[in-house]
This record gives structure tokens, sequence and C-alpha cells, in this order.
């Protein structure tokens, strides 16, 4: 479904109203202290070692003078300030990036800032008994260095913010240089919302250029205790290098098996509906399908039925030339056309008349280019297998073992519990779309940082804290 402008506002002004009926969110602001003088510009600073030493010292300031309602009242305000900022976040995202679809990015905006989890999940755990009282509780990192990708850029500060500032931290962001004007956007409006409602100053910072070499210097600093990278498996193996500890989101090439139990119909329109979501730049969102033979012609008819084009034989091998390139012996993305719409693809193989076009579909085999690439585009390959153990042995090949997220329609349980198991995933759904395992239309909440790599998985507030005991010994405060 498009939504215009106005749709769009609707649909912010109910948000907004749910949260403030439900408490979620406040309007009142109180004066900022003379304490939290603003360096940079609102957290935006030119050289990344002042955004390293102004978000050190924030931190210091926020952990020694403000306590855990403090927090819950300045990721209120933060909510309410992002939601307000929604639709301008995506169409900047949009301009900037050349990426994706403004109402779809939205959406994932929406759910990050009423998903996210608050300091509410840092639950204490108590033991009291004749030898005294041990409580463990959630304690900050100190100064977190987190890294973030074009595909969900915003969204992604938004999350880490609400989730890492929940758990007593600061963060420096290095942003990816394809969207670090609205990231910057982003950060300054968070920071003037903190300052306004008595927090302090550049809790979270960024570099306005954000480099490598920047990356390197945050990676290296001292005053960084902890490092959170959401992107490709590159840019994770390289923190994981560093020596310190790391949270890292990599990639996900997410399989979809579709049996001969399935609901096809309903099989269809999920699929349809993840693999087209923001031209498919979620790393979590449907990226092949291995369907039985005996509902396959079903199947395709299904997405055809929804709005897919399938692809033809000489189409096929266009699009192929389009949007991969083929260079010493391997096909890769040709990032030209990542996040690009499915419309503007068919244009430019010469099939016009189709702009509104949201996915492709091919039948193609299991060792097709596009199946075995994480393209993050519309083009979704669909895939015959003679037996449910073919399309797992086809499905863990393409998956390659990255654990991310992987998905089956079937009503036999037995098929997908088999399933489950052998691929391993983070995230596996069962009769939905993948964005269901983050809470978009789904239940359970939202992230954009999917640590499968390093093992967190789905992260939240408690993702982002130490765990530290603390004992009162000689029989503590027991009355009996």
């Amino acid at each position: 479904m498009e939504f215009g402008t106005k749709e769009i506002s609707m649909i912010v002004e109910q948000v907004l109203k749910n949260l403030e009926e439900n408490n979620l969110i406040s309007t009142k602001k109180t004066s900022n202290s003379d304490l939290y003088s603003d360096k940079g510009d609102y957290g935006v600073f030119e050289r990344v070692e002042d955004a390293i030493d102004a978000a050190y010292e924030a931190q210091k300031i926020y952990l020694d003078n403000f306590k855990i309602k403090d927090r819950q009242r300045l990721i209120a305000a933060i909510r309410k300030v992002s939601i307000e900022n929604a639709e301008t976040l995506a169409r900047m995202i949009v301009e900037e990036s050349k990426m994706g679809r403004v109402e779809d990015k939205v959406k994932k905006h929406l759910a990050v800032i009423e998903n996210t989890p608050g300091p509410e999940c840092l639950t204490t755990d108590a033991i009291t008994g004749d030898g005294g009282l041990m409580i463990e509780e959630y304690a900050p990192f100190g100064l977190i260095g987190a890294i973030t990708p074009v595909t969900n850029p915003t969204e992604t500060i938004i999350n880490n913010t609400i989730s890492m500032i929940s758990g007593g931290n600061g963060i420096v962001f290095n942003v990816h240089p394809s969207a670090k004007k609205v990231c910057a956007y982003c950060l300054q409006f968070i920071n003037k919302t903190i300052i306004e409602n008595g927090g302090p100053a550049n809790l979270i910072t960024m570099v306005k250029e954000p480099t490598m070499e920047t990356c390197n210097i945050i990676t290296q600093s001292p005053k960084v205790r902890l490092m959170v990278g959401t992107g490709g498996m590159g840019m994770v193996n390289s923190l994981l290098r560093s020596g310190k500890k790391t949270i890292g989101a990599g990639a996900g090439n997410p399989p979809v098996i579709v049996d001969e139990t399935a609901d096809i119909k309903k099989a269809a329109k999920d699929i349809y509906y993840g693999a087209s979501f923001d031209n498919n730049l979620l790393c979590l969102a449907e990226k092949e399908v291995f369907v039985l033979e005996e509902v396959a012609n079903d199947f395709i008819y299904n997405m055809v039925d929804e709005g897919a084009f399938l692809l033809n034989g000489a189409q096929l091998e266009a699009i192929t030339n389009l949007v991969l390139k083929y260079e010493n012996g391997k096909y890769d993305i040709n990032k030209k056309w990542v996040g690009q719409d499915a419309g503007k693809m068919l244009e430019a193989i010469g099939i016009t008349g189709k702009s509104d076009t949201r996915l492709l579909i091919c039948d193609v085999p299991y060792d097709n280019p596009f199946v075995l690439l994480e393209q993050l585009m519309p083009v979704l390959p669909i895939v015959r297998c003679k037996n449910l153990n073919q399309a797992i042995d086809y499905a863990m090949i393409a998956e390659s073992g990255n654990r991310h997220t992987a998905s089956m329609f079937s009503k036999n349980v037995d098929n997908m519990t088999r399933f489950a198991r052998k691929i391993e995933t983070t995230i596996f759904v069962k009769n939905g779309c993948t964005l269901e395992g983050v809470g978009i239309g789904g239940e359970g909440y939202t992230t954009m940082t999917i640590a499968g790599p390093t093992g967190e998985g789905i992260t939240c507030a408690k993702s982002f804290t130490r765990r530290r005991r603390c004992m009162l010994a000689d029989g503590g405060l027991r009355i009996i």
C-alpha cells in the first residue's frame, strides 16, 4: 500500500496520541543546568577525538547525576521528537542515499521508536539466604563506539540511542558516509531534546565527516569500552580484531522454504510484502525462496497475483547484467542498484509502464547468483525443490552460515522444527513475514542491531551493560 504525505502525517499523529494516552511520552520539559553547556554543533564534531572526549565526559555526568527515572524521562522525550521527525527522516534518507521507499522507511522508524525497550528490561536479580543478600544489576560499560549502516541509518541511531542510554552509556557514532547528513540531523535533534529535558549535552556524538580512519580512531581509543557494529561481515570482523569487546550485527541472506502443506496464498502475500519492503534493504528480509515442486506453479501464480513481475529468460539475463557484475570468475553486486525500485530496473532494460512494480521474481536453479548473493534489491529468486531434504540443503548453501534469519511456510510442525534445527538462525519465523521477527507486525521488541555473529541476538538495553554483583553478608536484610 502506498502512502502520501497526508496518510503518513495521520499515522504519526495517531502514534503520538497512543503513546501520550499510555503515559509513554510527556511534553513536559525541564530547564537545563548550566553544568551542561553544549560543545560542538549539538553532538556533531569536526574532529573525531573531540567527539570521543565530549561523549566520554557527558557519560560520566549522566552516570553520576541521573537516576533510572531520569533515563525514562529522557527516553520518553526522545521517542516523541523522533516520531515528529519520522517522515522527515524517511524523505531525507531516500534523498541522500538514493535507496528505498519513503513510506516503508516511515514504518521502520515508527517500529524502532515505539518498540525499542527502555530501562524497564534492566531487572535486578536477588537471592537471599542465611549467608546474606546477593543482588546482580546491569551497569553501563561507559562510552560505546557504534558503527551504523546506510541501509537503516537513522533507524539504527534511534534504536541504539534508546537501548544504550537506557543502560547508562554514552555513544560516539561513526555513521555511513552516504547518510552522514541525515544522521547529523537526527543526532542533533536528539541532543537538543536531551538538553531541553535537563540531560547532559553530547551524550551522543558523531564526527561530521566519517571515514575508515575515524572509525579506527574510535576503535583504538582507551575511552571507548565497547564497540557495536551494524552492517556487513567485513566491518564486524574488523571490529572483532580490535581487541575490544564487540557486539556485531553482520550480513544475512535469509532463505524461505514453502512446503506442500503450506497455505500458498498466505505464503505468497507475506513473502511478497517482506521481500519488497523498502526495496529489500533490511538484512532480515526474504532473499530467496525454496518451494517444493508440487506447489511451485501455484506459488508463482499467487506471487504474480500479488503484484510481482515474473521475469522470462531474456529479461532475467538483462536484469542480471544490469544489477550484478561479473569479475574474476564470479558475480558480485553492482552497488549502484542496491535498494532501487523494481520499476526502475524494468525501465532500464526497456520495459515501460511498470513504474509501480515493487518486486521482480525469477524461476532459477539453486546456484544462480541471485540465490547465493545477499543483493539487497527487490529481485527474489524462486528455486524448485524435489523434496524437503533438498530444500533444506539448498537453503543452508544460500544462507552460508550467517545464522541470521530464515523462515518457513508449512502446516507440518515437524518440518518447521527440522529446518529450524538445521539452519540455526538468530531469527526463525514460521508462517509469517520475516519483518515480524523484529516486531514489525509481530510480537516482541524491535532492533536494528541483530547481533548474530557475536551471539547477543536481538539486542536491547541489557545487551549493552555489564552484570555486576553486590553481596551483603552475615544474614543480609533477612527478618525471619
